[in-house]
């Protein structure tokens, strides 16, 4: 019985060996949220509006050079998944027609893009170029949703160049201004980061999403430190904010979903520094201040920074520097 016991432990002690060298095995194998990259669909069609089967679909990013390929299906159908939000440039070839070639098209993080493409009859050698901007309306997704592109994040004036303050630009999304005070002990039970109510529920409610890993902090509420602020701005390249209607692989949220991709993916160096100054010898006193004659209390802040990044042998971008 003594022995029965020792070999039943070895088998069991053996069997999770296995297990645990299978899962190392599988987890690997690299993994792309689709919910951070974009997706692209459409069908290919002819001249008379019957569908192409077989027909070759590219995909390349103009500002990386990196492509993606597939072919349609037998119902004309074709789809790309995990692309990197950017400009984009799309071919499409197929025996007994002419190459097509859309341009200026741009996609934004977790956009589920419908592209239709017809083909004239000719040669594969002759190209049919489209440089008109291709539709944005998204027809395959019903879900609401706001888009903060990269030019806004980094022009707008941010107090505390906190990213998650700019979500407030979209309908139905506020910042609960009667917060507790960041003194107070009770402020650490709930979060140090902004508060959102989106769409009238719980500011808990909420998922933020950096490059597809949920970032929410120890309360469930948004990413801060110990001044509310969820900082580095400038490494932010855009983000999406869902109100409503998103499907379940976003996960983790009944309220709304903010999700950020931070700057990669360019052909050369590139870089920035940054100073934000606000200080009192650039204020005025208001009326009270000056009839009183009472000086202007003293306040200075200084927020200053840099980062530096380059493209490795991928085309996508590696952080060399960042202050």
């Amino acid at each position: 019985m003594k022995d029965g016991g020792i070999s039943l432990k070895k088998s069991v002690f053996t069997l999770g060996v296995f297990l645990a060298f299978v899962f190392c095995l599988s987890v690997s194998v690299p993994v792309h949220a689709q919910v951070t990259g974009a997706t692209l669909s459409g069908t290919v069609t002819d001249a008379s509006g019957a569908v192409i089967a077989g027909a070759e679909v590219s995909v390349r990013n103009t500002a990386t050079g990196i492509t993606k390929d597939t072919t349609t299906d037998s119902a004309g159908l074709y789809s790309i998944p995990n692309l990197i939000p950017g400009p984009y440039e799309v071919k499409v070839t197929a025996k007994g027609f002419s190459t097509a070639v859309q341009s200026n098209l741009t996609l934004a993080v977790g956009a589920q893009q419908s592209l239709n493409i017809p083909l004239k009859v000719g040669e594969t050698s002759t190209t049919v170029q489209v440089t008109e901007a291709a539709p944005q309306i998204e027809l395959t997704s019903s879900t609401l949703m706001g888009q903060v592109e990269s030019q806004t994040v980094l022009e707008l004036p941010l107090n505390g160049r906190d990213w998650t303050s700019l979500a407030t630009l979209h309908p139905g999304v506020n910042l609960i201004e009667t917060q507790m005070d960041y003194a107070t002990s009770a402020r650490g039970n709930r979060g140090f980061g902004a508060e959102l109510t989106v769409s009238g529920q719980r500011t808990t409610n909420n998922n933020y999403r950096l490059d597809g890993v949920s970032v929410n902090d120890y309360a469930n509420s948004g990413p801060g430190n110990v001044i509310g602020a969820a900082l580095g701005v400038d490494a932010i390249q855009e983000f999406s904010v869902l109100t409503g209607g998103f499907s379940a692989e976003y996960g983790k949220a009944s309220g709304g979903v903010v999700n950020a991709i931070t700057k990669s993916g360019t052909n050369g160096f590139h870089g920035d520094v940054y100073e934000f100054i606000r200080n009192s010898a650039l204020d005025s006193r208001d009326y009270f201040a000056r009839s009183g004659n009472t000086p202007k209390a003293a306040f200075r802040r200084n927020q200053f920074g840099g980062a530096v990044g380059g493209p490795n042998h991928q085309g996508q971008d590696v952080l060399l520097l960042r202050l």
